[in-house]
């Protein structure tokens, strides 16, 4: 364990992970990219030296170092050869990328990715690693070794308490540090539409978008969807036969037009069908004000409040429905100001405190991390 801590106004040189799924750039592909950009942008902000290394294409106000052809494209869902083919290309461009780290001169590297590889090659270094999902199969490998404990230099954080839990069989020390938004950005001037929802994300299976339709139409709510079709079998076997006058896909959309089409809805429906690991778009719609009915899923206990939202009492579309009846009246006012935990700066704080903890302070750089 690192037992010193570096000066809390010695700005940092550090470099950054993303996941290679897909370019940091808005519109977002999911939270893992909102969440890279805005913590590379906070961090920059305050004086630190971030080196991004991500898929090309990517943006950010700091240095970007690309690994990745943006014109890879990362099935969802790929068979096994496929997939096999798929984490050979992921696995090289995340180790060309940790040996630049490796020949560089940073402090301390921050791991904002997926993949297996820099809990492998970045071994004493110093590292934080973010952990944004429930435990991932080729992770839970490295863990599950033999003998395996984790390397002194290397602390580990996730995004909620709910998916800590898990991760505690491998790393009992693991911290908690919640995703925050800039919360000024998730407003809008309009008024909300009486009888609409929202229902916005990545358009997978787990996201449980076609029970957010079966809830909506029990509920007689209109409802009107926004995010990337991450999973086109899916979108045309279950989402696209159920489009009509009162639902209806959107797009992609970009953040202004988001927030807008969130703010106007009278109530936000959350439908996670896996152990949602935090849930970006849950606390996006209650900055905006907007009510939300959620599936008990991970971690919506912790993002919603009596105040702001409703969890159902199940699983299934019923039981959603009726959370969304109870939802959507909640005082808008309330649901806005629940989401004030959850601001960027807390967010920023608390990672810059973290790195802080793990950067070797000036006197015990070694090689080339001096």
């Amino acid at each position: 364990m690192i037992l010193d801590t570096r000066p809390a106004g010695d700005p940092l040189r550090i470099a950054v992970l993303a996941h290679l799924h897909h370019a940091i750039v808005p519109p977002f592909a999911g939270g893992m990219e909102s969440h890279t950009a805005h913590l590379v942008g906070g961090l920059t902000d305050r004086g630190h030296q971030v080196t991004l290394f991500a898929k090309t294409g990517s943006e950010a106000t700091c240095r970007v170092e690309s690994v990745l052809a943006r014109s890879y494209i990362v099935e969802g869902y790929p068979e096994s050869d496929g997939r096999n083919r798929q984490h050979l290309m992921l696995d090289g461009a995340m180790a060309q990328a940790t040996g630049r780290i490796r020949a560089g001169r940073f402090d301390v590297v921050l791991n904002n990715s997926l993949s297996p590889i820099p809990h492998r090659d970045l071994a004493a270094i110093p590292t934080l690693h973010v952990l944004h999902t429930p435990v991932l199969p080729r992770l839970a490998g490295i863990f599950g070794t033999p003998g395996w404990t984790p390397d002194p230099m290397h602390r580990h954080v996730t995004v909620s308490h709910a998916n800590a839990r898990a991760w505690r069989r491998w790393l009992p020390e693991i911290d908690v540090v919640h995703n925050g938004i800039a919360l000024e950005t998730w407003h809008s001037d309009a008024e909300s539409i009486p009888g609409t929802a929202a229902w916005t994300g990545r358009i997978t299976p787990e996201k449980g978008t076609h029970l957010a339709i079966a809830a909506a139409r029990a509920a007689n709510m209109k409802l009107r969807i926004a995010g990337p079709v991450q999973d086109r079998d899916y979108f045309t076997a279950l989402i696209e036969p159920e489009l009509d006058a009162d639902i209806t896909y959107l797009g992609h959309l970009d953040q202004r037009d988001l927030s807008t089409m969130v703010a106007t809805a009278q109530v936000f429906i959350s439908s996670p069908l896996w152990e949602e690991p935090f849930g970006l778009t849950t606390l996006e719609a209650i900055a905006c004000g907007t009510p939300v009915a959620a599936l008990p899923s991970g971690a919506m206990a912790e993002i919603i409040t009596a105040d702001s939202g409703v969890l159902a009492t199940g699983h299934d579309a019923e039981a959603l429905a009726r959370a969304v009846i109870l939802a959507k009246d909640l005082e808008r006012t309330k649901v806005r100001d629940s989401a004030r935990t959850f601001s960027l700066d807390s967010m920023i704080d608390a990672y810059e405190g973290h790195l802080r903890s793990v950067a070797p302070v000036p006197h015990r750089a070694l090689g080339r991390f001096s």
